[in-house]
């Protein structure tokens, strides 16, 4: 089998140009008539605002020559009202038209945000068990938490910060041109010239700084959720120094790429204040010396200047909004990156979901393995009938677990079928297919949240009634009655609040509730102790009633019951058949059965030969003998 293609890494050459194919298609969805109005809206308002903004300056210049006297004049003939108010009007306008276009367009923001996001957390569900086992949590959402922010950001500064400025730039050179020399617009787009090649030049020179923050960031975070995922086990071991340690040289690093990151900053900012400083220098003595010659007015030296500074301020705020539409595609870049991993477990074109049936299961030359150069089933072929239960049993590392994992199509068999009621499971949909098996596994883990919440998982649309009805018959209704809060009791991170045998009470309530024709007991019991082991079969006979059951088990007291016992051994089905005949075979299981029942002798013997310690350290009372 194929490995996936690995995600691209964060300090490759970048593709922003992609990154925005990718996501503009969102502003204009298929369908989605009420958007485009927004969009339509708030471009035509963007213009509005734009124009009102430049137009101004012109009002602000003809009032001043309106109140400059003229030549030999003592005094001002008259105030130049209506200058003065449509020059009031205009700056109101332009606010007024900034303001409603971001009021338009912020549904759009938010609409592309929530698509892209769940496009992003949807096809990481439908990513193969692989890639999640070899990437780290911390980091994945640390990915997604920095792309979804940086959506709604970029479509900011791209439609309403970046592009309106440079629309002002361009309608304000062709008013420079249109009223004085055509030298005034060239040096004013001259100067955004070398202004916005700097800008690039020196942000594409510091991008990998930005880049190697980002990865130390996501770095210490990982380990940060990962030390705190594994609390108990840090404490165990007495290692929070240890972690202290690690997520230290984490921020360290971090520290030193984040130091790094502004110091390029400030130079960037330098760079950019002295372009524009000699910019305006040379466009102010221009125009003063037209004043000097009588071809300009006084007003137009108020326009040129009042232009400039009108400029001086976005195009500040282009570079810082350049700066950060490069960030915030690189953090998109990221999150992007994982729509392009391979789905490595797809559904054929056109598969059709399983097909109702009552639950047959059959293995056919089944091969498997997790690396091209390590194969772990060598053609395992059984079948288990209809409402009968298959026990699967054999030594670390024969591949039983991952017969479950094939089953489920956690990963897909490189040889051989797997048929669920006469179908290649590779030929269904998978939905359907998981919604036929149900799984009760080793490890089980619940969500942060109530115990009603963690049964109902299993069929999240099922009434209280039928949730009461699984708690019962995985004999966890009255441990749940006698918590304070019941049903309402929040079982904790990964139901850590809970002991090991509640846990696995809940797991079988959630897999009764699902309801599924095919169960699989993936070791349930094999990290409980024995009390607590017996206890939970009789619940799990109950999840099992009526239905087609594979039982992998490290202990075989478990499954003494099952109608056929496979035993595997180095990826090959060594033995086959009954308890009473695989122990009468005298064979490899037979021999697992013996070690077995010594063990527990010995644990017994050892436990009574405590007791019987703990008595003889109990003094005699008076008049007893001693």
């Amino acid at each position: 089998m194929t490995p996936p293609p690995a995600a691209r890494p964060s300090s490759g050459p970048p593709s922003h140009a992609r990154t925005l194919r990718t996501l503009l298609p969102h502003l204009w969805p298929p369908g989605e008539t009420g958007v485009k109005v927004r969009v339509v809206a708030a471009l035509c308002l963007l213009v509005a605002a734009k124009v009102a903004n430049v137009a101004v300056p012109l009002l602000y210049a003809r009032a001043v020559d309106a109140l400059a006297p003229a030549e030999g004049a003592a005094a001002v003939a008259a105030v130049p009202v209506a200058l003065i108010l449509g020059y009031g009007l205009l700056r109101i306008s332009a606010s007024l038209f900034g303001e409603l276009r971001n009021v338009v367009f912020v549904k759009v923001q938010a609409r592309a945000a929530r698509r892209l996001s769940l496009a992003v957390f949807r096809h990481l569900h439908a990513l193969s068990l692989r890639f999640h086992l070899d990437r780290q949590t911390g980091g994945l959402s640390r990915i997604v938490e920095r792309g979804t922010k940086a959506i709604t950001f970029v479509l900011s500064i791209l439609l309403f910060s970046i592009g309106p400025t440079i629309l002002e730039i361009l309608f304000v050179a062709l008013v420079l041109w249109a009223l004085f020399d055509v030298s005034f617009a060239l040096v004013t787009l001259g100067t955004i010239a070398a202004y916005v090649a700097f800008t690039l030049m020196f942000t594409n020179w510091r991008l990998r700084f930005r880049r190697r923050m980002n990865e130390t960031d996501q770095e210490a975070n990982t380990k940060a959720v990962d030390s705190l995922l594994n609390f108990e086990t840090v404490k165990y071991f007495g290692n929070e120094a240890h972690e202290a340690r690690r997520y230290d040289a984490s921020l360290a690093r971090y520290e030193q790429a984040y130091a790094r990151s502004e110091q390029t900053l400030n130079m960037l900012n330098a760079g950019q204040a002295t372009i524009i400083a000699i910019g305006l220098t040379a466009v102010m003595l221009m125009a003063g010396a037209g004043v000097a010659r009588g071809t300009m007015t006084v007003g137009d030296f108020v326009l040129v200047n009042t232009y400039l500074i009108q400029l001086y301020l976005p195009l500040n705020v282009l570079g810082f909004m350049y700066r950060e539409l490069r960030q915030g595609l690189t953090d998109m870049e990221e999150m992007f990156a994982l729509l392009d991993q391979r789905q490595e477990v797809a559904d054929a074109p056109g598969a059709p979901p399983l097909a109702p049936g009552p639950g047959e299961v059959r293995f056919e030359e089944v091969r498997f393995g997790y690396r091209p150069d390590r194969e772990i089933l060598h053609g395992v072929s059984f079948t288990v009938p209809p409402g009968r239960t298959l026990a699967i049993v054999g030594p670390t590392g024969a591949g039983k677990s991952t017969i479950s994992r094939l089953l489920f199509r956690f990963y897909d068999a490189t040889a051989g079928r797997i048929l669920v009621d006469g179908q290649d499971i590779r030929g269904v949909t998978q939905q359907s297919l998981r919604a036929a098996i149900g799984v009760v596994p080793q490890d089980t883990v619940l969500f942060n949240d109530t115990i009603r919440y963690n049964i109902a998982y299993g069929r999240p649309d099922a009434t209280e009634e039928e949730i009461v009805e699984a708690a019962k018959l995985a004999q966890v209704h009255d441990f749940v009655l006698r918590l304070p809060q019941g049903y309402d009791t929040i079982v904790g991170e990964r139901g850590l609040k809970l002991s090991g045998g509640e846990k696995q009470r809940v797991a079988i309530a959630r897999t009764i509730l699902k309801n599924p024709r095919i169960l699989i007991l993936d070791e349930a019991t094999s990290a409980l102790d024995t009390r607590t082991e017996q206890e939970i079969q009789s619940a799990l006979k109950s999840a099992a009633a009526g239905r087609t059951t594979l039982v992998i088990a490290h202990r075989l007291s478990t499954v003494v019951e099952a109608d056929e016992i496979i035993v595997l051994q180095e990826g090959r089905i060594a033995e086959r058949g009954d308890h009473p005949s695989l122990i009468a075979k005298g064979g490899l299981y037979a021999d697992m059965w013996r070690r077995q029942a010594e063990a527990i002798a010995a644990a017994e013997a050892a436990a009574a030969a405590r007791a019987a310690a703990d008595l003889d350290r109990i003094p005699a009372r008076p008049g007893e003998p001693a």
